[in-house]
């Protein structure tokens, strides 16, 4: 009874800010001890919180997602066209009409499966098994098992199992990148931080799913499954809705708006000439329902999906996998591109770049951990050979070093902390490429490890003539207490204190983490280092500065978004120095102000909906930070991008129009969360992307635009014959037959369209464009009144000079078909004139297509079982002519229309190319 109250009277873990309390004020408030619970303590409290594991969210069945994906408009109007046509007995129509919406349910289905598990990418991440203190005993238990008030042992290698504060601390470090962004191992003790202290700076903490690279440390859990740092990311998750893209937003409303245009016209012929031509209301229903199939886009979400999946090939090729298909598109509208930094823009590889001795300051080229790059005073490369105390800060980093350098499979990696791997590339660059070969003549003696209180890692090494050296590396301010003298080529001088300040201030300003290295020419006082050994007598060798470095490709990928008009926002967990740097260097909020995450905290939604747009740089960003940054830019009618890699970026990639993920470093809830993973972790590729998405929309504009007037000049055509009361110059038919024949091969073609030159040098369309501008209106009705002209013209004009129905009617199909071919060479350019050699066998599946058409209209016109159908006939050379001439001059105006815009400026005031 006495173990069910003491559980009971315990607070929600979630209550309480522990990283403000000390050790025993933890221990107090969570009823344990440094002997742990007992198993009667554990097994209630396990009953009361329940298991430390995410609990998986209700899943819709298999079923039920499936029949869902038919619950979109555009499907709506297209198995609308497949009974019109199936009851008008068009069966092969009905059968395509069909298999694309089975398609595209298809493919919704699938991709909609795979970002499901996105937040069992986040539960994998919990560690399986955990060294627990109970009953006074070190046993290993699954995490699952974990309770607030547990002892948990940690050691080099562990995933943390649950959120702990820290009691006992031995030179532990923590890597965090993947939920806070900080490009470093974090170095933890068992100090105490004030409550609005970022998630980064609270060292007494130990979070859920973070990994222990070096030392050792016992804690208490003070918070489980859905209660730690990582399940308040997964019910962000879980919270977050799937926004729909721009293209389905605007292809959604076009279609209502569309497909209401039908059904008025359709009943508004109808009514006309019933009541006003006395036309009989059997072949006016006839003629309608022609009407109603001829103008439906039924080929728009086919042709969608087509353009969408050869973006989706094309931008496969340059390593960007695409998991939902109409991200392809959305990249291309994208307005603000919010890019993490570590690991995005950065390598995640710390880099030695800046190196300071006593009288030469050496810039040192090459990022990562490939050990290519030149060591350079004032622009020109250097031999170290030459410069002494160069060469000795080195080895001193070589040797002063428990990393080491691997070349796995072609690619470079360091195993142990990233700092000291940096220090071996620095010496792969110089010539000193392994560092077990140079302990073969500098072998070790003996060694202090690293510790947060002393700051530094020193080692006793003997050379080649059998000579003692000390050398240690550390925080410039504790190497300078140990050092009397600094080298200065071969010799020694008194210690310039002011001028290594004033060198540290320097190299912190541009956002490099410093490191110290001197040494001293003398054996401990025994035989092993002892800290009386480190007090005094060290001659100071070099600082350095190093840093995560920014990829040379995002540089330009940088540069060619902003060229694009997309802007670039940083928004990282490191610290504002670090990305204010990393962001100069990268052309990213230059001469502005950068915002910490505490900041962003303190302001309101309309607040920070104003200050989103004037920032580029975000630091100490939390999770919740990065997803309120994504919703504000959102809100203010931004089409946002989220590149990211680690779990405190997986909200904002699910929340964003686009989340773009990295595939190589990139951890699974990231790339699952995700609408677009980069293979190679390339952020230029997003500018690939970007072309990719822009040209994949512009092709869908450009079927728009054949499809409208072609489908508009059969509708006009029939209309004007009512309205004026003139012989149908085409049957329902015959409607049908050519919208079969053209909208099924010709309009296809399109979507093979190559991007046009200077796609990237437009500004972003704005948001709310929609997908029919007035200028497009304006080509709809120019070039659907031209086909009218041509067919109906031409039709008039062979019954007055007494040709049959039959052959003048079989003359305006053709005219119509005709057209339709010309205007697709047209539409390959919507401003850009297609009469040269790219323009007219640029696209060769334009060709094809209208290969194929060709063969299908002369059996129209010339086959018998054709002809009795359809009622054609055949057509004598002279007739052809005037078909051929209706379609060239329909060629010709739209080429001069482009022109006149051109001329007049209007298409640069329009944003058009």
């Amino acid at each position: 009874m006495k173990n069910s109250v003491k559980a009971n009277s315990i607070k929600q873990s979630s209550a309480i800010d522990w990283h403000t309390l000390t050790p025993l004020q933890v221990e107090q408030k969570l009823q344990t001890a440094k002997s742990g619970l007992t198993q009667n303590e554990a097994r209630e409290r396990l009953t009361k919180y329940g298991p430390n594991r995410l609990a998986p969210p209700k899943k819709r069945g298999p079923l039920l997602r499936f029949l869902l994906q038919f619950h979109n408009l555009l499907l709506y109007v297209m198995m609308g066209a497949a009974v019109i046509t199936a009851a008008l007995g068009h069966w092969i129509d009905t059968g395509v009409l069909m298999m694309a919406v089975v398609l595209n349910a298809i493919i919704g289905f699938i991709q909609e499966g795979k970002a499901e598990s996105a937040l069992d990418a986040i539960r994998e991440m919990l560690s399986p098994h955990a060294t627990v203190i109970r009953d006074g005993q070190h046993q290993e238990i699954d995490a699952a098992n974990l309770v607030p008030g547990d002892i948990v042992a940690l050691a080099s290698g562990d995933r943390v199992p649950a959120d702990l504060r820290l009691l006992n601390v031995r030179d532990l470090r923590i890597e965090e990148a993947a939920l806070t962004g900080e490009s470093l191992p974090v170095e933890k003790n068992t100090e105490t931080s004030p409550a609005d202290t970022p998630l980064g700076d609270r060292y007494g903490m130990a979070y859920s799913g973070t990994l222990v690279i070096y030392g050792k440390a016992v804690g208490v859990v003070v918070a489980t499954a859905a209660q730690t740092e990582l399940g308040k990311i997964n019910q962000m998750l879980s919270g977050i809705r799937n926004l729909t893209t721009p293209l389905l937003r605007k292809v959604n409303h076009f279609a209502r708006q569309l497909a209401l245009f039908i059904l008025g016209l359709s009943a508004l012929t109808f009514v006309l000439g019933t009541v006003w031509r006395g036309h009989s209301p059997e072949d006016m229903f006839m003629m309608v329902v022609a009407l109603t199939a001829s103008a439906i886009p039924e080929g728009l979400p086919a042709i969608m999906t087509v353009t969408l999946a050869l973006g989706v090939r094309r931008m496969a090729r340059r390593n960007a996998i695409v998991r939902l298909l109409p991200a392809v598109e959305a990249l291309g509208s994208v307005t603000v591109i919010c890019s993490d930094k570590t690991g995005t823009l950065t390598r995640n590889e710390m880099t030695v770049q800046r190196i300071v001795c006593a009288t030469h300051r050496i810039n040192v080229e090459g990022v990562g951990y490939e050990p290519i790059g030149d060591l350079c005073i004032d622009g020109r490369p250097v031999s170290v050979a030459g410069y002494p105390e160069l060469a000795l800060a080195i080895r001193a980093g070589v040797l002063c070093n428990d990393a080491r350098l691997l070349n796995e499979e072609g690619r470079w990696q360091v195993e142990g902390d990233p700092t000291e791997g940096a220090l071996l590339v620095l010496g792969a660059k110089a010539g000193l490429h392994l560092k077990d070969n140079k302990e073969q003549a500098w072998p070790r003696i003996d060694a202090i490890p690293f510790e947060s209180q002393h700051r530094f890692m020193a080692t006793y090494h003997c050379d080649s003539q059998q000579e003692p050296w000390i050398f240690v590396k550390g925080a410039p301010e504790r190497i300078l207490d140990m050092c009397d003298s600094q080298l200065d080529g071969n010799d020694e001088h008194a210690l310039d204190i002011d001028y290594w300040r004033r060198m540290s201030n320097d190299m912190a300003a541009r956002g490099l983490r410093l490191l110290a290295l001197a040494c001293k020419r003398s054996a401990p006082q025994s035989d092993l280092l002892d800290h009386d050994d480190m007090e005094s007598g060290f001659v100071m060798i070099a600082l350095l500065g190093i840093m995560d470095p920014p990829r040379e490709e995002a540089k330009l990928a940088v540069h060619e978004c902003h060229r694009a008009g997309i802007r670039v926002k940083m928004i990282t967990g490191d610290h504002v120095e670090t990305a204010r740097a990393i962001g100069e260097q990268l052309n990213i909020g230059v001469g502005k102000p950068a915002l910490t995450g505490a900041e962003v905290a303190l302001m309101d939604d309309d607040t920070l909906r104003n200050v989103v747009m004037e920032v580029d740089v975000f630091a100490r960003a939390a999770p919740e930070h990065k997803l309120r940054l994504v919703q504000a830019l959102q809100e203010g009618n931004q089409v946002v991008a989220m590149t990211g890699d680690g779990v405190n970026d997986a909200p904002a990639l699910k929340c964003a129009d686009v989340g773009v993920a990295m595939g190589m470093k990139g951890t699974e809830a990231a790339k699952e969360a995700s609408d677009m993973v980069l293979a190679d972790d390339n952020f230029a590729t997003i500018a690939s992307a970007v072309r990719e998405g822009r040209a994949v929309y512009d092709n869908l504009k450009k079927f728009i635009l054949f499809m409208l007037p072609t489908n508009g000049g059969e509708v006009l055509v029939v209309i004007a014959a009512i309205l004026f009361e003139l012989t149908l110059p085409l049957t329902p038919a015959q409607v049908l037959w050519v919208n079969m024949a053209t909208s099924g091969t010709l309009g296809l073609a399109l979507a093979f369209e190559p991007a046009e030159k200077g796609i990237m040098d437009r500004r972003p369309r704005p948001p709310g464009e929609a997908l029919l501008s007035g200028f497009f209106i304006w080509r709809v009705l120019m070039v659907s009144v031209i086909i009218m002209i041509g067919a109906l013209g031409v039709f008039l004009w062979e019954l007055n000079a007494g040709t049959s129905l039959e052959v003048a009617r079989t003359m305006a199909v053709n005219i119509v078909v005709v057209c339709e071919m010309f205007y697709l060479f047209n539409s390959r350019f919507i401003l850009q004139p297609v009469l040269s050699r790219e323009g007219l066998t640029g696209n060769r599946y334009i060709l094809l297509a209208v290969a194929a058409c060709i063969p299908l209209q002369l059996a129209y016109t010339y086959l018998p079982t054709m002809q009795t159908i359809f009622n054609s006939a055949g057509l004598s050379l002279l007739e052809w002519g005037k078909v051929l001439a209706a379609g060239l001059l329909l060629f010709l105006l739209a080429e001069l229309e482009k022109w006149l815009v051109r001329c007049t400026g209007l298409g640069r005031k329009l944003g058009l190319r």
